[in-house]
């Protein structure tokens, strides 16, 4: 969605919310209000002296000033979440596979005991302050006694019992998302890099072995073993609708795995921050059928077809500009600086993650990476516009 439209819409939801939600709460904030009014007010020594009128409308404007102040900051972030939640591509709330399935029901569940300890402290508070009393409100003398020994057990008790429940559910759920059930499908390598991805398919036999860059393929309904490693800083690997996060430290190699039950496409972001463009350090799953996925395989093995018209012109200052840093099975260009640019014309997103694939976004990231991701390693290079057509025509070849 454009950005004027998505802010139009955010405007939109605002105005509803506020009705809805500020009405309510003023009530409730007159309500509460107008009870201080009835009580003695606080004086510097501490003790309740007179009724002052002025003092409570005072404090009620004041509170209620705040109030509204606090509930115009926050109701852009609601309306934000209403409108956005379904079209979020890194959507943590929605399960898609069984680790992400189990972390979702654990973030659920401690939410709720978390929600629940907050509503029983905050009623007990209320009902401490609001509480209507025998004496009329004045200071009774403090005296020491066992009579509120038994609450205090009650409530250790209970809270203990449910941190136990808590950290049990934690820990079951780590063990479960730290292997799958059955043996996984195939391996794929990843390699964190600034700022990209790069993807080593492991094959049986080994001629089936192939790299690719920032979009990973996966068959639906088996589990793929992710070993995740790094040529400089650390990374974090993230797909949140299929697992949770895992790091990829130097000199190490850590494993995770990811399955999908359902076809599509799931986002994944880099979230460990990595440098200047940690933000654009983005990932595609791709889940397929089996028959769709060995199709896909095969296809990865390929080399790539002769180009011919200008196609065949634009392959020439390729390999005169970007073969240095790219490779491009069944040609002359094997860089391994940059991303393999082997059927990168068939990819949904450029570069990592950061515009979609079209020809427009194409060619912007070949003539002017540096403004779209300022700072990586591919500087702008010395192309003529005409000889810039021809790259772009060769580079959709590639499919």
């Amino acid at each position: 969605m454009p950005l004027v439209e998505r802010s139009r819409e955010c405007e939109a939801a605002k105005a509803i919310v506020g009705r809805r939600v500020a009405r309510p709460l003023d009530r409730v904030l007159s309500f509460s209000l107008l009870r201080l009014r009835g009580c003695y007010r606080h004086a510097v020594c501490g003790c309740f002296r007179s009724r002052s009128s002025a003092l409570a409308k005072f404090a009620i404007h004041s509170v209620r000033r705040l109030a509204r102040r606090r509930l115009q900051r926050v109701l852009p972030l609601v309306c934000v979440a209403l409108s956005a939640c379904e079209r979020t591509p890194l959507n943590y709330l929605t399960a898609s596979g069984p680790a992400s399935r189990s972390i979702l029901q654990l973030t659920w569940g401690l939410t709720a005991v978390s929600s629940a300890v907050v509503v029983i402290i905050t009623g007990l508070l209320l009902w401490a302050i609001f509480r209507p009393r025998a004496d009329g409100g004045s200071v009774a003398s403090v005296s020491r006694t066992h009579a509120g020994m038994p609450w205090i057990y009650i409530g250790v008790g209970i809270s203990t019992i449910v941190l136990f429940i808590c950290s049990a559910w934690s820990l079951v759920t780590l063990a479960h998302v730290g292997s799958p059930s059955t043996k996984p499908a195939l391996s794929i390598e990843v390699i964190g890099h600034q700022w990209w991805w790069e993807l080593h398919y492991r094959g049986d036999p080994i001629d089936r072995n192939f790299s690719t860059a920032n979009e990973i393929h996966i068959p639906v309904g088996q589990p793929v073993q992710v070993r995740l490693s790094t040529r400089d800083v650390i990374h974090s690997f993230w797909v949140p609708q299929l697992n949770g996060k895992t790091d990829t430290i130097p000199g190490q190699t850590n494993v995770t795995w990811l399955q999908a039950d359902t076809p599509g496409a799931y986002y994944g972001q880099c979230t460990e921050y990595c440098g200047l463009q940690h933000a654009h350090m983005g990932l595609v799953v791709v889940a397929e059928p089996q028959e769709k996925f060995a199709a896909w395989w095969a296809q990865q093995l390929s080399a790539a077809a002769p180009p011919g018209g200008p196609a065949a012109a634009g392959q020439d200052l390729f390999m005169q500009h970007c073969s240095t840093c790219h490779s491009v099975r069944g040609t002359l260009a094997g860089g391994g600086l940059g991303p393999d640019l082997s059927h990168v014309a068939g990819r949904m997103r450029v570069p990592s993650g950061v515009l979609p694939n079209t020809r427009e976004n194409l060619s912007h990231w070949v003539a002017h990476p540096q403004s779209i991701k300022p700072g990586a390693l591919m500087p702008n290079p010395v192309l003529k516009d005409d000889e810039l057509k021809l790259v772009i025509a060769y580079v959709e070849t590639l499919k």
